[in-house]
């Protein structure tokens, strides 16, 4: 103990106390000093515990990581079979061999395939198309000849009034006017190309049997309301 150390502290009394102070060879000791070990001790186990927090960390995420890597390539297997189970060219191996066919093979096999599906779909359609088309003209074939038909039917037989070459001859005037008309109003002279091209377009539009059914129609009920009225 040093003399230093030592603190007389008089009273107003009188009374002298003794107060002894003790200190290292670098200073006294601050107050608290103890609480500050401990504070310092935890901070150290902190920054120790963060590493492994750390580690922790990365393990998950790398975890993570590998599971969904194995999904996706799960699926691509997955779809890859599948692929091989629908095209039938992918059900005979490419070799000899029992050897599993590449996944660049099963593809090319599978575009293959697709394009010849998508071309037999449309040679499909053509041909519903053209049975369409001729369903349709044997339709009109078949009102054209139960018109006639009809039209043999209402002849009158011999011995009873039959309509005279002069009424005949008006009713195939009329029909070869109107088509004259259409004739001479859509047909081109300019050069026999031209000429040829719309005769056959006038052909088509103007010649069909409908057209010409519905023309001779208008034409004989014209001449019947004629007669009609000249009669009485």
């Amino acid at each position: 103990m040093d003399l230093n150390d030592i603190k007389i502290d008089s009273s107003p009394t009188g009374n002298q106390a003794f107060s002894f102070t003790r200190t290292n060879s670098t200073g006294s000791i601050p107050a608290g000093g103890c609480n500050s070990s401990a504070s310092s001790a935890q901070n150290t186990d902190d920054e120790d515990s963060d590493p492994n927090k750390t580690r922790c960390y990365k393990q998950r995420r790398r975890q993570a990581h590998t599971m969904a890597e194995q999904k996706r390539r799960d699926a691509i297997k997955k779809g890859y079979d599948e692929l091989t189970m629908i095209v039938p060219t992918c059900h005979h191996p490419e070799s000899i061999s029992n050897q599993k066919m590449s996944k660049a093979s099963v593809l090319q096999k599978s575009i293959d395939y697709m394009q010849f599906l998508t071309q037999q779909k449309k040679t499909q359609e053509d041909e519903l198309e053209s049975l369409r088309r001729e369903v349709m003209a044997l339709k009109i074939m078949k009102a054209n000849y139960e018109h006639i038909v009809k039209t043999h039917q209402n002849t009158p037989k011999h011995g009873q009034s039959q309509v005279s070459d002069e009424l005949k001859f008006q009713v195939f005037k009329q029909i070869m006017d109107t088509l004259f008309q259409s004739f001479n109003s859509s047909i081109s002279v300019a050069n026999f190309a031209e000429l040829s091209a719309c005769v056959f377009s006038w052909l088509e539009e103007y010649c069909k049997p409908q057209t010409l059914r519905e023309a001779v129609m208008d034409i004989l009920t014209q001449l019947n309301t004629q007669l009609t009225s000249s009669q009485q």
